[in-house]
């Protein structure tokens, strides 16, 4: 019997889980940091701090809810790339500490290779090729997924993140951090046709992304409304970048798929909550016939129990990393992309 417990902390949130056997879920606890609310966004050394105090106290919880003790363990995993250079290091010097006491092995694990699987927690194993689409405050990446270890890159943002765009239209709006959750909640009530904001790169070849425009126009609309905007104003420029953002995401996304062979299409990141994505692409994967695979909210938002799911697959793999782990901050210098298949 396989027990992996699972630590992820690439950013603000603190995450612990047990997972056994690579399918049961045996705990799972998720510790936002609501202290980067009063800054309007991260700041890495306050997440770096709260990472030191929360994690052994997470785990000790994670433990007991599980009904084991550390020696129940068969092994540990990680997240080792990429996210906030300081909040990584506390995590994987936890890791390669616990497991040194404990003698288990220690799987460094790829947050977004994590992402790219987070859907199998609920809804199984995928059929193979699927395509994925990781939408987050830090990334905006398009892959195709032959199976754990097998990733074709397919696109990537060039500038801005989805997420980011989120925030930072939400900080134009007063709607406080993050960002995302408030824009979607303000778009019910706008109009998505007030603004014409641009639609990035849909007129040229390729799957890449780009919203430093589409957040620059949202930007120049605010300035021209002045420093007293209506109600009214504000839902209608929530409903029209969002409107924008999702026909950017689902075209590009649904062209790939008509182009690959995918058998599914999945969803990771915090963005993959909004739900305005979500009814496009689930309408554009219902004409297809083609199954669409969302995790729930807290399996698209950083958590630990995809870093134990991948783990696990490691560790029976023998890809354990021990004491050479080391922390990545970016990810085209994790090495993930750039092991992607041919095309």
């Amino acid at each position: 019997m396989r027990r992996v417990l699972g630590i992820e902390t690439s950013c603000d949130d603190t995450s612990v889980a047990v997972l056994e056997d690579g399918v049961h879920l045996r705990s799972h606890l998720i510790a936002a940091q609501d202290l980067h609310e009063l800054y309007g966004g991260v700041v890495p050394e306050l997440a770096a701090r709260a990472h030191v105090e929360l994690l052994p106290r997470m785990v000790a919880r994670a433990l007991e809810a599980a009904g084991l003790t550390g020696r129940d363990l068969t092994g540990i995993a990680v997240t080792r790339a990429p996210g906030l250079v300081g909040s990584l290091v506390v995590g994987v010097a936890f890791a390669k500490a616990y497991g040194f006491a404990l003698d288990l092995p220690v799987a460094g694990v790829n947050h977004i290779e994590a992402h790219l699987h987070s859907a199998t927690l609920e809804h199984g194993e995928s059929p193979w090729p699927a395509l994925c689409l990781v939408v987050s405050g830090g990334h905006t990446e398009l892959v195709l997924v032959h199976g754990f270890g097998r990733y074709r890159w397919l696109g990537s943002t060039r500038d801005d993140a989805a997420g980011e765009a989120f925030d930072k239209v939400a900080k134009r709006l007063g709607l406080g951090f993050p960002g995302g959750p408030a824009i979607d909640r303000l778009a019910r009530e706008g109009d998505p046709r007030a603004f014409d904001f641009p639609r990035p790169m849909l007129d040229q070849p390729g799957f890449d992304f780009s919203f430093s425009g589409l957040k620059t126009a949202v930007s120049l609309a605010i300035d021209r409304q002045g420093t007293s905007p209506s109600a009214t104003f504000e839902r209608d420029i929530a409903a029209s970048f969002q409107a924008a953002m999702v026909e950017t995401l689902a075209t590009r996304t649904l062209a790939a798929l008509d182009m690959t062979s995918a058998g599914a299409l999945s969803l990771g990141g915090g963005v993959a909550c909004n739900r305005g994505l979500r009814e496009a692409l689930a309408a554009g994967c219902e004409a297809r016939g083609i199954p669409l695979r969302v995790p729930s909210p807290r399996f698209c938002a950083d958590n630990a129990a995809m870093i134990a799911l991948v783990g696990d697959w490691m560790l029976r793999n023998r890809a354990s990393s021990d004491e050479e782990l080391e922390v990545v901050a970016s990810l085209e210098e994790s090495g993930l992309a750039g092991a992607a298949l041919p095309a």
